[in-house]
């Protein structure tokens, strides 16, 4: 008989026992009700006795292990590939996010982190990738990440860096390394709550028209972000 069918069974005389203590005491208070309770326990413990010799022993240890909580990871805990680190948005994050399987998704994400936004804080970065994603969710841009990183219309890019002429070498490794740690998260699916659906936005060194009319949600960095005008039907 293996030791964890041993102790369990000396846990149920135990609570049997006590059980039945306490069944005399209630006697000696209430007169009838519990009478028969000790009596009624010795039975089912012999029953409960019996039916452990015919348990597998990987069955039983199934049984008497507790569940597990599962909890998202925080940022200082270790972690795996699939993990969803809690957004803390400064070094120990980035430090924890897994790295994602390489594609092309990614690459297209970490490159608009990169070209549009590394010189600014990492809530910064966070929030332009933010920004991207959001706007596969959207039914006016491309359902994909590299197809919205790469849109072009009305005479140019939706993302400067992608047709400014300029070269598009990866020249700050540590940028880089960010840049492809927070385009991980995103397309892992970390929370997307930095920018209340931003799907726009710009520095303060440009006013673009749409500014005008579309609705201010934050101002992250030296970034201002906007969402989409919602339309309703008019009858």
């Amino acid at each position: 008989m293996s030791l964890l069918k041993c102790w369990t069974r000396s846990t149920l005389v135990f609570l049997a026992l006590a059980q039945a203590v306490h069944a005399d005491m209630m006697v000696s208070q209430s007169n009838d009700p519990a009478a028969p309770l000790s009596i009624n326990l010795v039975g089912l413990f012999t029953q409960e006795n019996s039916a452990l010799d015919d348990v597998a022993e990987g069955r039983f240890s199934e049984i008497v292990t507790p569940p597990v909580e599962v909890t998202k990871v925080s940022a200082k805990a270790a972690t795996k590939p699939g993990d969803v680190v809690v957004p803390t948005y400064d070094a120990a994050w980035i430090s924890a996010i897994p790295q994602s399987k390489p594609s092309a998704e990614l690459e297209c994400l970490a490159r608009a982190v990169y070209f549009e936004a590394r010189g600014e804080p990492i809530k910064g970065q966070a929030a332009v990738a933010e920004v991207v994603v959001n706007r596969t969710q959207s039914p006016y841009f491309p359902r994909t990440i590299c197809g919205v990183v790469q849109q072009s219309g009305g005479g140019g890019c939706q993302f400067s860096f992608v047709c400014d002429g300029k070269s598009d070498k990866i020249a700050d490794r540590t940028a880089w390394y960010v840049a492809e740690k927070i385009a991980s998260a995103y397309v892992d699916g970390t929370p997307r709550t930095l920018t209340e659906g931003a799907t726009y936005f710009h520095t303060p060194a440009v006013k673009p028209s749409w500014a005008r009319r579309f609705p201010m949600t934050v101002r992250i960095g030296s970034h201002y972000f906007y969402r989409q005008p919602i339309v309703t039907a008019m009858n």
